[in-house]
């Protein structure tokens, strides 16, 4: 922890210059002092030699006799003679120590000034000795200064890290935060309660001691914990679960104590922990007995929270998306008392956080926040922003002084398909190939009955991926039927199949369409209970077990279950892949028409797909209306629809989808 002097640089005057770092003022001042001495070195030596002429001693009596001597100084201490030339030029040699009193007897005779010199004052003496002196005493002072603040640090390292904030320091409040009414009504339930306990305790109510916020990433949890801190008029302390962490052992239990101390003292007031899973994971976990330092900052904080002596008139509040890893010890009432789901935003939640992100950005007119509202489903608040942030960025790559409707078009695809690649050039073949496998996709999923409505295809490499045939959930779907999971794995088998039509055998385009249909085919076995032969069981996935949890055991069947589970995945897959050959089949024209008009226009929406693929097939598919999403906007109805609807006819049914086996259903119960 940085020490008090460490910590006096960032207090400064507003407006003013920024302050310098206490580190960076020293090795300047280090700096300064080495330069300093260096040049007071060099010119002293520069102006000592200046227009002075070396003389060998020999010369110098040469010169004298030749009456080119003018006079001459003895340093009785050196023997150094220095002087001055007929010439004008100052000299100086080193004579023998003591001089011969012939020698200088000899000068005098040749008309040589001689004088003698001989300095003693013990300031000059004393002079280098004492420079060193001072240089080694301010180093030395230097390293205690710097111990000093090392010493301070290790004292204060289990002083908690925790930013305090009061009510005159207000940043967000519930009025920033978009949606979420539920939870702002819990959470604003907390706030009142510290603002006005008298109304709570006349009706003998007790305040929540902990609320622990559970979401996705992206969901806002931190910025609800913000807004707490702009309505609360109650001290609000903001930390980290990783700021209890250290390479100290007990340094983490001692900065919790230090927390709730300090929250005591200012009671009643509220306590944010972010990322709490960090320190609260379940105690035992791991090889070994765990983390001694985590597991005992946990200890720490349960004892705090509701132990022998409790923290009265703290609030704690928590966030995390990891609510399955937390000790249940933590979770139980008395500690965190409630839990609080910040889901994903729904429609009516997506609409409000654009508009709270598109604040003071220039729309178009044309613009429908209620359309990319619409088209952005499962999209967190963090990603909505992201999305608006992007459209004014392709607002500004185009030129234009606002932002329109194409700007959020590209910015979603850039969001949910990757960056376009344009320097990846393609030959012939493999556009040729791609686009048929884009097409088969394509074809799929606006025939089939229950896959989501195509929206856009492109052959455009984009990310990872080589081309992208994107659909659209016409609303927030929370369930999924069986049929709309059939439906989906049939399409992903789209573009492998399209590939085996046509050119009779298979690419590896088709790797990440196997992958994601083997998973979701196995989940349908074994964890819905989608398969008669496996019937009403469920068992968890096989990925990586919490340590701690189990950590020697993977599955709970056995190897026969394992065998049938396996059959049934090739079942259903293999089936959906029939099912997708005998559509593919019966709609070929539709196939290549549609991959024509991709290698012409690389890019197609899907109401331009649905009508080349009524064209080929002769009439429409869906004669109700075409299962189409295009620009941002809702699922597009025919004329033939429109009309029956007004007319009171009741509107014909779609198409059937050929399938190779019977639906299955689920078995009869026997009546009791």
């Amino acid at each position: 922890m940085p020490s008090p002097e460490q910590n006096n640089w960032r207090k400064y005057v507003p407006g003013g210059p920024s302050p310098m770092p206490p580190d960076a003022r020293r090795r300047v001042l280090t700096f300064a002092i080495i330069l300093f001495i260096i040049g007071f070195i060099v010119i002293n030596s520069l102006f000592s030699t200046k227009n002075v002429k070396d003389l060998n001693y020999s010369t110098l009596l040469t010169d004298a006799k030749a009456q080119k001597v003018v006079s001459a100084s003895l340093n009785n201490n050196t023997g150094v003679l220095t002087g001055q030339l007929s010439d004008g030029t100052n000299y100086s040699t080193n004579g023998p120590v003591p001089v011969l009193s012939d020698e200088i007897a000899t000068l005098r005779s040749d008309n040589v000034a001689v004088t003698f010199a001989s300095p003693s004052s013990l300031a000059a003496t004393l002079l280098p000795y004492l420079i060193w002196i001072l240089i080694f005493g301010g180093f030395m002072y230097f390293l205690s200064r710097q111990a000093r603040g090392q010493m301070n640090g290790m004292m204060s390292v289990g002083r908690s890290k925790a930013k305090q904030f009061n009510q005159d320091r207000p940043t967000t409040t519930f009025a920033d935060v978009a949606g979420y009414l539920g939870v702002k009504q819990e959470i604003n339930e907390v706030v009142e309660f510290l603002k006005t306990p008298g109304r709570y305790a006349a009706m003998g109510a007790l305040i929540p001691k902990g609320i622990l916020l559970v979401g996705p990433p992206g969901t806002g949890k931190t910025m609800l914990a913000r807004a707490v801190a702009g309505e609360a008029g109650v001290p609000f302390f903001s930390v980290s679960g990783s700021d209890f962490m250290e390479m100290f052992v007990g340094v983490g239990a001692s900065r919790v104590r230090d927390l709730f101390s300090t929250a005591r003292k200012q009671s009643p007031a509220i306590v944010f922990i972010d990322e709490i899973d960090s320190i609260g994971r379940k105690r035992g976990a791991g090889v070994g007995g765990g983390h001694d330092e985590r597991e005992q900052t946990l200890n720490q904080m349960l004892s705090e929270m509701d132990g022998f002596d409790p923290a009265e008139g703290v609030v704690v509040i928590a966030a995390t998306n990891r609510p399955d890893v937390l000790d249940p010890a933590l979770l139980r009432p008395g500690r965190f008392d409630r839990q609080i789901v910040v889901p994903l935003p729904d429609l009516d939640e997506r609409l409000p956080i654009l508009e709270v992100h598109s604040k003071g950005k220039p729309l178009d007119a044309t613009v429908s926040l209620e359309m990319v509202a619409r088209g952005t489903p499962g999209m967190s608040g963090a990603d909505l922003a992201n999305l608006v942030n992007e459209s004014a960025l392709h607002a500004v790559r185009r030129h234009s002084e606002t932002i329109s409707m194409e700007d959020f078009e590209s910015a979603r695809d850039r969001v949910m398909m990757g960056q376009q690649r344009d320097s990846m050039v393609l030959h012939d073949d493999e556009r040729e190939r791609i686009a048929f496998h884009e097409s088969g996709h394509a074809l799929l999923a606006y025939v089939l009955d229950k896959t989501d409505p195509l929206h856009k295809i492109t052959i455009i490499p984009r990310g990872m991926a080589l081309g992208v045939t994107m659909t659209l959930p016409e609303e927030d779907r929370y369930i999924m039927s069986r049929q709309h999971l059939e439906d989906s794995l049939c399409m992903r088998m789209g573009g492998r199949v399209a590939e085996l039509l046509v050119y009779g055998d298979l690419s590896t385009g088709a790797a990440d369409d196997l992958q994601r249909n083997t998973e979701l085919a196995r989940r349908m076995v074994r964890e819905w209970g989608m398969s008669k032969e496996i019937g009403p069981m469920a068992w968890g996935s096989n990925n990586q077990v919490f340590l701690g949890e189990d950590l020697m055991h993977t599955r709970d069947y056995s190897d026969h279950t394992s065998q049938i589970i396996d059959d049934e995945v090739e079942r259903i897959l293999r089936e959906q892949e029939s099912r997708a050959i005998e559509v593919l089949t019966l709609h070929r024209r539709g196939l290549e028409s549609l991959t024509r008009a991709l290698l012409e226009h690389e890019t197609i929406d899907g109401e331009a797909a649905a009508q080349l693929i009524d064209e080929a097939h002769g009439e429409p598919v869906h004669p109700a209306g075409t299962r189409t999403v295009s620009a941002l906007g809702l699922r597009r109805s025919s004329a033939k629809d429109v009309e029956g609807s007004s007319n009171g006819n009741v509107a014909p049914t779609p198409a059937p989808v050929p399938a190779t086996v019977p639906t299955w259903q689920p078995p009869t119960l026997p009546a009791v």
